[in-house]
């Protein structure tokens, strides 16, 4: 069944007005949709990639794209010697401990020309010995920059932030906001006005911070709801805040920062950081995925510890738990990924690659199936269409309705953890060592 006109009506509204560009983790509008046409269906190593270049080092985050340009963070760690790993980590109480150990760690942003894949730029932000320990399903340059004109931003929690001239690659200025996550950052800052925002859920302090994006600086610090847990490890969380605009801009539109962290669903007043409402969704942590919005409800996938979708009404003062979840369903939700919201239906992949579409509105099933492998990566809509991928470089395109109607799997070379950048008829995809660019090529 296609998309319904009353579905695409909604969708047009929510990405009409995207630029082509890939700004942030999820896009445009931070929820997964772009408006870039021309893509194309199927691909291989072989077959419709305008190119492949290696990166150096590792990250999971995903790519950003401005103009010309492409930026991705990457982490080059060397690592320990035993010996030296077992004396830096004596005493240290690791929830997850890895079974590398780095005796430093160099933190890079680089650029690549979107056109042709060449290497423009490669700046190191930070050096770093004895840095963190961190899971080893983690990496050192997780969380995902934000590019505007002329200016790239970029967080390593606890390592470090820094903002770079994207002209001339210069340093603008740099910061540390300390805090203890035991396995490593997770969590993408993101631009709102003037405001820098990062999320700051550790396991022993938890906060939610803006910084002056021209210099630097504190402008507020909110602190977490408290959370009441029997140790330290089940306070941390990894999500990305959500702009929105709770009452429609024809209203003339109130904004909310929309932020999840363990135990609490947050929203707070983004000029002030003023906490506006709160949802308590159990005992959850680690929570990794991005909300998204609309039909007046905030969608979230919670974690570890009893992982669940929930529907949150945002017109909300206070503690809301008990009046204004609308509904809820732990039936396959992921722990890793962010849902995907398209006219009336909702659409997510589970840890374990069970795809599911719901009703955005009451929660009611509309399909379940079994599409793909261990899956991290969020999954995005363009062109018409619906990209899921897996950790082991499998893409499955689906096509959004009320059926579920499978058409095209894809595979490439290599682990796939960071969500997809669309851009310039183009997807961008990143695996643990390359960064392709997928287009439509002429048939030979």
């Amino acid at each position: 069944m296609r998309f319904s006109l009353v579905a695409l009506m909604i969708l047009e509204c929510v990405v009409s007005t995207a630029p082509a560009d890939w700004p942030q983790f999820r896009g445009p509008d931070g929820q997964g949709h772009s408006n870039v046409t021309g893509l194309p269906l199927e691909w291989s190593e072989a077959r419709n990639v305008g190119w492949k270049v290696a990166v150096e080092g590792l990250g999971w985050s995903s790519p950003v794209v401005a103009g010309e340009q492409v930026w991705m963070t990457t982490a080059l760690p060397i690592l320990a010697t035993p010996e030296e790993a077992k004396k830096w980590l004596a005493g240290i109480d690791s929830a997850v401990p890895s079974p590398e150990v780095a005796r430093s760690v160099t933190l890079k942003a680089v650029c690549l020309d979107r056109s042709t894949g060449r290497l423009l730029r490669s700046v190191t932000l930070i050096d770093r010995d004895k840095p963190i320990q961190i899971c080893s399903v983690n990496s050192y340059a997780s969380p995902t920059p934000v590019i505007e004109a002329g200016r790239l931003y970029c967080d390593f929690g606890t390592m470090g932030t820094a903002c770079l001239d994207t002209a001339s690659g210069k340093i603008l200025w740099q910061r540390c906001v300390p805090i203890q996550h035991r396995v490593g950052s997770g969590s993408s800052p993101i631009i709102h006005d003037d405001l820098f925002i990062i999320v700051r859920d550790g396991c022993v302090a938890q906060y939610v911070m803006a910084l002056d994006k021209n210099t630097g600086k504190t402008v507020w610090k909110t602190n977490r709801p408290p959370i009441e847990a029997s140790r330290p490890d089940v306070n941390k969380s990894f999500s990305t805040p959500l702009m929105i605009d709770a009452e429609g801009k024809k209203q003339g539109g109130k904004k909310q920062l929309v932020v999840m962290g363990a135990r609490w669903l947050c929203s707070y007043e983004p000029e002030t950081g003023k906490p506006l409402w709160r949802v308590d969704t159990g005992p959850s942590f680690s929570n990794a995925s991005r909300p998204v919005f609309g039909h007046g409800l905030i969608f979230i996938c919670t974690a570890y510890g009893g992982s669940e979708l929930l529907a949150v009404r945002v017109n909300g003062r206070g503690d809301v738990t008990d009046t204004h979840v609308a509904w809820k369903t732990n039936k396959q939700t992921p722990k890793m990924s962010s849902p995907l919201l398209l006219g009336d239906e909702i659409y997510f992949v589970s840890d374990g690659g069970v795809a599911n579409c719901l009703d955005a509105r009451t929660g009611e099933k509309r399909w379940t199936e079994r599409i793909m492998g261990k899956c991290s990566a969020s999954p995005t809509f363009a062109d018409g269409r619906i990209y899921f991928c897996d950790e082991a470089g499998k893409t499955v395109v689906v096509q959004p309705g009320k059926e579920f109607v499978r058409l095209a799997e894809n595979q490439l070379e290599g682990q796939v953890k960071a969500s997809v950048a669309v851009a310039d008829r183009a997807i961008f995809l990143r695996t643990a060592t390359h960064l392709y660019r997928i287009e439509k090529q002429q048939e030979r």
